[in-house]
């Protein structure tokens, strides 16, 4: 007999619940990518054709629904406080002696677990379904981040139990895999990449857009049950364990410890291998397990007494902030830079470090005259990672962004939901020089003997506006400019004229279209084959090309719609630089490495990120990190700890050379 429809749903509920969990929480999955979307599709299926059966708690609400205008507030029942901080094991000990002061004894028992570096997130359960999710805001008042809250994975949308009502606390936070998935796509998309994986999470969890924050994947840890009703829990381990019965993600890193010397041991542990966790920690979190002592110790205004976290000291070095300048990208995005005092960093002479953003320096609080801390991420870009405030000048200033573009005195604008603050002025010097030097990139049209010198001495000669005039170049002139000469011109003449026949993907690049980068280019670029065509094209139709989204889309088609970027590419096409490519007859051709996901390791002949803009114009998908479920793992010179996984795992390894091979067997060119 066929199943009826609402068995149907409830059994395939109950089923894919079972596989979130084993894959988000339990990191065991069971079945498939695929057959997991076949099961998520049967039910949306069933739920479009029975809307009696919709239900909030459905796994297909996880979604993301339709943007909202802004985000409500609500108020904390219990507030959340913060936590005092410690930073030695010195001042460890003057809290704990303070919590025996306070008792007139030692505690029962300590917890100590690893501080995630996120963002706190209080979430109310009421009969036993997700009712509300609240930021800590203030600590009495957050942003209420419901329709976000519900598309992470490891949050249940229902309890096993139907408590009336408890209150459920934790931390997002982003994997520093999923983190760097995200920043290479950004910088792929010509977007200025996220500072760190909590200012991530932070813009993540505040997105309008709920159907944004499911793709960038977030994670949770629930750490605290701080009210339950109808039930009393005697400890905090007790709240831990409890978390993790009714099927949440509960950081497996905790400890509960009788004395504080085993607390001093967890911190030695934990500290020794955190750069080897798949998230990023900043301290440890120590508090008294006994929820009757945490009544008797109370709380201050700001901090409860029976909790403290204990800070590990930055990775990197330390200098000092001697001034701080303001650089303006060719997207008109204003980027704080600190500079220092010169210092040796992983082998090489620090001066200046990125800042990021406005939020950024605001989080840091850096100013002028600060001893900081410097890292480099990704080991290349040198950024401020940390304040020392112990070393602050008594007469330092907050740093504050100018309101007006440093280059040419237009009112700075900052657009809804955007980190960044921008340049509005198209004609911006500033601006005008990094779209040329973009254009001319290696990653744009890769024209040789055009570097930053060059640029600015032919901006300052007045021989060059924009990118067409680089085709209208008066070389007697230019000849006769220092450091050029014959030799030298005839060299640039000649890059000029290859560059009109170099692919169509690599105009799209280099033209600076707002979040078009390599992989975006690639895939647009093989679908419609001109500018001509691309520029026709309407949103619908450019959402219609797997990989490419409204963000993208509508970003395109304003490209197109502006006056200025039409003229530009009108010059640059009366010039002959308007490449054509065959169009793929079918969607699948275009894509021969669908289904495959690749993990790249190592030092190869090119940046990984070309090779994987390559790959995923293909189809394939290119994570961070190795899985049982990845296709391929690409190893360069000096892989690290991905081609041990890779063996662990059983997943075929490929040189750069097999690589090259596999690609020419599916007609993949490498050019």
């Amino acid at each position: 007999m066929k199943e009826k429809p609402a068995a149907r749903v409830a059994r395939l509920r109950e089923e894919i619940r079972r596989h979130e969990h084993l894959y988000y929480v339990l990191a065991s999955p069971e079945i498939s990518d695929l057959a997991f979307d076949q099961l998520m599709a049967e039910l949306r299926a069933l739920e479009e054709a029975h809307p009696e059966l919709a239900a909030e708690d459905s796994p297909t609400r996880r979604v993301g629904g339709e943007p909202v205008s802004e985000l409500p507030q609500a108020r904390h029942v219990i507030p959340m406080l913060s936590l005092d901080n410690s930073y030695n094991e010195g001042e460890l000990e003057e809290w704990h002696a303070r919590v025996v002061r306070a008792l007139g004894r030692a505690p029962a028992g300590l917890v100590a677990e690893a501080k995630i570096d996120g963002v706190s997130l209080s979430l109310t359960y009421r009969d036993g379904r997700l009712a509300s999710a609240v930021t800590r805001g203030n600590g009495e008042v957050g942003d209420e981040v419901t329709a976000n809250a519900r598309t992470i994975r490891a949050v249940p949308l229902r309890l096993p139990d139907a408590v009336p009502e408890v209150t459920v606390r934790g931390e997002v936070y982003m994997p520093r895999a999923v983190f760097e998935e995200l920043n290479r796509a950004r910088r792929d998309e010509g977007e200025e990449p996220f500072a760190n994986p909590r200012n991530s999470t932070a813009g993540t969890i505040r997105l309008l857009d709920s159907r944004e924050c499911a793709r960038r994947r977030l994670h949770f840890f629930a750490y605290q049950v701080p009210r339950i009703e109808g039930r009393e829990l005697a400890r905090h381990s007790d709240a831990l364990d409890l978390l993790a019965a009714w099927g949440f993600a509960v950081n497996p890193r905790w400890r509960r410890c009788t004395e504080l010397a085993e607390v001093h041991e967890f911190i030695a542990e934990l500290g020794a291998g955190r750069a080897g966790l798949p998230f990023e920690i900043d301290g440890v979190v120590v508090k008294v397990d006994d929820v009757a002592e945490q009544g008797m110790l109370g709380a201050t205004s700001k901090f409860p007494r029976w909790a403290v976290a204990y800070k590990y000291p930055p990775e990197g070095v330390q200098t000092r902030v001697c001034g701080i300048s303001v650089q303006v990208g060719r997207t008109g995005a204003l980027t704080p830079v600190a500079d220092l005092e010169p210092i040796l960093l992983a082998g090489s002479t620090i001066s200046r470090a990125t800042l990021h953003n406005a939020d950024e320096v605001a989080r840091l609080d850096v100013r002028v005259g600060d001893t900081v801390w410097i890292a480099k991420g990704g080991d290349v870009i040198p950024k401020v990672i940390a304040v020392d405030g112990s070393k602050r000048p008594g007469d330092s200033e907050p740093f504050a962004m100018p309101l007006a573009c440093p280059e040419c005195g237009t009112a700075v604008v900052r657009e809804e939901g955007e980190v960044a603050v921008r340049c509005p002025n198209r004609a911006c010097p500033a601006v005008l020089r990094q779209r040329l030097l973009h254009f001319v990139a290696r990653v744009g049209m890769n024209i040789e003997g055009l570097g930053e010198r060059s640029v600015d001495q032919l901006l300052r000669e007045g021989l060059i506006g924009d990118a067409a005039s680089l085709w209208q170049l008066d070389f007697d002139r230019l000849a006769a400019l220092p450091r050029w000469g014959g030799l030298s011109t005839a060299n640039l003449r000649s890059q000029l004229d290859a560059a009109r026949s170099r692919p169509l993907w690599r105009l799209l690049v280099a033209l600076g279209i707002r979040h078009v980068g390599e992989r975006a280019a690639r895939v647009l670029a093989a679908r419609f084959g001109s500018l001509d065509a691309l520029s026709a094209a309407t949103e619908e139709q450019l959402c219609e090309v797997e990989g490419i989204g409204p963000t993208i889309a509508a970003s395109v088609v304003a490209f197109f719609a502006d006056p200025a970027s039409r003229s530009l590419v009108d010059r640059l096409r009366a010039a002959g630089v308007d490449p054509h490519e065959e169009v793929a007859a079918r969607a699948e051709a275009a894509l021969p490495l669908k289904g495959l996901t690749f993990v790249l390791t190592g030092t190869l002949s090119e940046p990984r990120e070309a090779v994987a803009a390559r790959l995923e114009a293909a189809g394939a998908k290119v994570a961070g990190s190795v899985s049982k479920k990845t296709s391929y793992v690409v190893c360069g010179e000096e892989a690290g700890s991905k081609l041990a996984k890779a063996t662990e795992f059983g997943v075929k390894v490929l040189d750069e050379g097999e690589l090259r091979s596999l690609l020419a067997d599916r007609g993949v060119t490498w050019d």
